[in-house]
């Protein structure tokens, strides 16, 4: 036992020692491709390009960072101002200063937008958890919104029933896992496997979690490489540190009230608005974003056809289109 004990030992401080080198080495490989802004006390990674107004900004998905925007960003910048950042705990930005709770993190939102946006109103366009988060800071700040994009909302989480509450219970402690696993340097040698031309390494690791972490595991990686493939090694760089996965878990741990809170929204008055949704879902989720876009008298519902829920990467063409479309209106 006391060999046993030996080994491990061992085995994790190796772990860590590698974790560690390879930390410092991407910090100096892939440093902040923007600038790091201090909003409440921590410093909020914030990327902008493009002029002329209203700025556009972007609210990524619930564990996402700025990267996840790179197919859209700069056709919209061509032709006005954007801003996009990372949310506290997430990306290039600081580990978050207390618990993520709705009126931080749309304080955090509010700060940005004064920060890189000026006094002007400004279009939101927001992807699932960011779709709420917008519609949120809508209804808190109106004269501040100009128009807003919805981009897939996860309206299956404003009221979620006893199945969606154990997943996401499951999913809050595979982020802690995944946050152990990088400090002793697992998550870093998986995706230099995976990257490196040996899937079948971390994929045999993943099994042993059961047969759902293989499968969220197969769809991220093939979500992410729907990136151009120069993005890939900053995506990789970001997971393989353990503030992202510590970042999810306190995300995933504000969804349901960020949910409620867009839930409670009785309506966005005449505020252009376009709610895109994803074509492979279902009749019921479709309905709801539907009814979602009559929150306001100049809604409008799209489906993207030929699309999952990252839409913007399956049909950015489709989401520049629609930026342009509120941009315009927001400006008549």
């Amino acid at each position: 036992m006391a060999m046993f004990a030996g080994i491990l030992a061992f085995v994790l401080a190796a772990g860590a020692l590698y974790q560690n080198i390879g930390a410092r080495r991407s910090a100096r490989r892939f440093a902040a491709p923007g600038e790091l802004v201090d909003i409440g006390g921590q410093r909020l990674h914030v990327v902008r390009a493009g002029a002329g107004g209203p700025t556009v900004l972007f609210e990524a998905g619930i564990a996402s960072s700025t990267l996840s925007w790179t197919r859209v960003m700069p056709a919209v910048a061509a032709f006005t101002h954007t801003c996009a950042y990372d949310r506290a705990g997430l990306g290039w930005s600081d580990r978050a200063r207390g618990t993520r709770t709705v009126d931080r993190i749309v304080a955090d939102l509010h700060g940005v937008l004064a920060h890189a946006a000026g006094p002007g109103p400004v279009v939101l366009a927001g992807h699932s958890f960011g779709a709420f988060l917008v519609l949120v800071y809508a209804a808190r700040y109106p004269d501040r919104v100009a128009g807003l994009v919805l981009v897939d909302p996860p309206t299956e989480w404003q009221a979620p029933d006893t199945h969606r509450a154990r997943l996401l219970s499951r999913g809050i402690r595979a982020s802690h896992l995944g946050g152990a696993l990088a400090r002793v340097g697992v998550v870093r040698a998986c995706l230099t496997l995976l990257t490196g031309g040996a899937p079948g390494v971390p994929r045999n690791a993943v099994r042993a979690l059961g047969p759902r972490a293989l499968r969220t595991l197969e769809h991220l990686v093939g979500e992410v490489r729907k990136l151009p493939p120069e993005v890939h090694p900053l995506v990789q760089a970001l997971w393989s540190d353990p503030k992202c996965f510590r970042g999810m878990a306190e995300h995933l741990g504000a969804l349901g009230a960020i949910g409620e809170a867009a839930g409670r929204v009785p309506s966005l008055g005449d505020v252009p608005l376009a709610v895109v949704s994803a074509g492979d879902q279902p009749a019921a989720v479709i309905a709801q974003h539907r009814a979602l876009s009559r929150l306001s008298a100049q809604g409008r519902h799209i489906v993207a056809a030929n699309s999952g829920h990252w839409i913007h990467l399956d049909e950015p063409d489709l989401v520049v289109t629609t930026i342009r479309e509120i941009v315009a209106r927001a400006t008549t």
